[in-house]
């Protein structure tokens, strides 16, 4: 069955603010990744996107952010969660290797690439082939957002190579196989387009 999927990284987060590796640990929403959340919702509703189904990690943060885009029931996924960091979490982000990490959690009893991009691109796709799953809103985390648009992107787009940021949101069409990543707004674009 066809449809479209919106895919939002959580708000900015204490742990975003002090640079502190989550993963399955979890922080709060700032002040600030409040706003951001409320700004999505405002986007979506002047857009006038409706959504069928709505779904977050098993993380406070992104049901933090939901209920402030929404004010509709969801379901929590323990496969939307973010990498697992293994010994890392709660580290300083500083002492990350550079991307691509590959396996290197897994000697820190954390996630490989494989593991970790097959379970959150596996439960979306899942999700999305529910029936009357037309409209889908999913939020999730960082690294999720960056692994599933490396999934699904046209190689030859150069617009979306990094990690989306805080309260993004990527529309992704879904024709009962696959996902075309259609666009991604971050949060100046939405500023922009609601007149903030």
């Amino acid at each position: 069955m066809a449809g479209t999927l919106y895919f939002v990284r959580h708000g900015r987060t204490l742990f975003n603010e002090r640079r502190i590796i989550q993963g399955w640990v979890d922080s709060p929403l700032t002040p600030e990744g409040e706003q951001q959340a409320s700004r999505v919702g405002r986007y979506v509703r002047q857009a006038g996107i409706r959504f069928d189904h709505a779904f977050a990690s098993t993380l406070a943060r992104t049901h933090q952010t939901l209920e402030r885009i929404t004010d509709m029931s969801f379901e929590r996924v323990p496969d939307l969660r973010e990498w697992s960091f293994g010994e890392f979490e709660g580290e300083r982000v500083e002492l990350m290797p550079h991307r691509p990490w590959g396996d290197f959690f897994k000697q820190f009893g954390g996630e490989g690439e494989q593991e970790f991009s097959g379970r959150v691109n596996g439960a979306l796709t899942q999700i999305m082939r529910r029936p009357g799953h037309e409209s889908v809103l999913a939020v999730s985390h960082g690294s999720a957002s960056l692994a599933f648009m490396q999934r699904w992107r046209d190689p030859s787009d150069t617009r979306y190579t990094d990690v989306p940021g805080n309260c993004s949101l990527a529309r992704y069409a879904f024709d009962g196989e696959g996902f075309t990543l259609e666009e991604v707004l971050e949060q100046d674009d939405m500023r922009r387009i609601l007149g903030e």
